[in-house]
């Protein structure tokens, strides 16, 4: 029921760019700024501020903005009470979930289709992002329900445990195998370090562990920080002497093909949750819920 036009300004909202709108709604670029020039005309006041590459909000573009989030949340309730006055335990219109890297890359991938069979009428979107980012989308209100890792709390969020995950310390498979006996500490943080970058759960759940024991990143031998676990798999299969720290959810593949091997360190446990997060004392969309509820099932099933 919502003008398009609408929709496509919101997006460009969001993102501060016309490519990424076009991106997201699956239209041309042209056809963005066709629809901004539509409403600008319509309103007689510019929206949007474009200064080569960079686009902002005028502030007719911020009042507008706001109404057009209003009516997007209007119409999914809307959508939602209809469906729920037919049939009560369906679900139906946007549902924008987000998820910290590890758990977008293993985790829900497995869970998307049968949902999507279940639900056909949720209109699924996922975001993929560090665990702060997906933090800062949900307060921006960019995403319904999010997923992440890691141990800080916003106090403006809440959070329910997902599933329980370890890290673990894993290297290039070696004809030896892994030890049989745990590395002391010492000698496995001498070696070269592959690790997340900052603003990632795993990267904060090391470096709090490492905290306890008055250890200091900055003191470390870190090789690389990188911006996802595959590129540190990849990173260790071709470096016989690093060291990495991922999610033992990541490491199916790689342990059976015999290409990494993860390695006990002494006096080094490294446990963590993935946890649903939503805006404190917002209520959850219907499917929102429906997925959440969905998502501790199959939760139970791997735990």
């Amino acid at each position: 029921m919502t003008d398009f036009r609408l929709r496509v300004f919101a997006a460009v909202a969001r993102h501060l760019s016309f490519t990424k709108a076009g991106q997201e709604l699956f239209v041309s670029q042209p056809a963005v700024t066709k629809h901004i020039r539509e409403l600008e005309a319509q309103y007689g006041q510019r929206l949007l501020e474009r200064r080569g590459n960079r686009v902002s909000l005028t502030e007719a573009g911020r009042l507008l903005h706001a109404h057009a989030e209003a009516v997007a949340a209007s119409s999914q309730q809307l959508a939602e009470q209809l469906l729920g006055l037919r049939d009560p335990d369906e679900a139906a219109g946007r549902l924008r979930l987000g998820a910290s890297t590890t758990l977008s890359q293993y985790v829900l991938p497995g869970w998307l289709p049968a949902f999507q069979a279940r639900y056909p009428q949720v209109q699924l979107s996922l975001l993929s992002a560090n665990s702060e980012r997906i933090a800062e989308a949900l307060l921006r209100g960019e995403l319904d329900l999010g997923f992440v890792e890691g141990r800080t709390k916003n106090r403006d969020l809440h959070y329910e445990l997902l599933l329980p995950d370890e890290l673990v310390a894993v290297r290039r498979a070696t004809p030896a195998g892994p030890p049989t006996r745990p590395l002391p500490l010492a000698e496995a943080l001498a070696s070269p370090l592959v690790l997340r970058e900052r603003g990632s759960g795993t990267l904060e759940v090391l470096e709090m562990a490492l905290r306890e024991r008055k250890i200091k990143l900055s003191e470390l031998r870190v090789a690389f920080y990188l911006d996802s676990t595959e590129a540190i798999k990849s990173y260790l299969e071709a470096a016989p002497e690093a060291l990495g720290f991922v999610s033992r959810q990541a490491l199916a593949r790689e342990l059976a093909a015999g290409l990494l091997e993860v390695v006990p360190v002494q006096g080094l446990a490294l446990p963590r949750q993935f946890e649903a997060v939503w805006v404190q004392g917002q209520p959850l969309p219907r499917p929102a819920q429906r997925f959440l509820s969905y998502g501790q099932q199959r939760a139970k099933t791997v735990a």
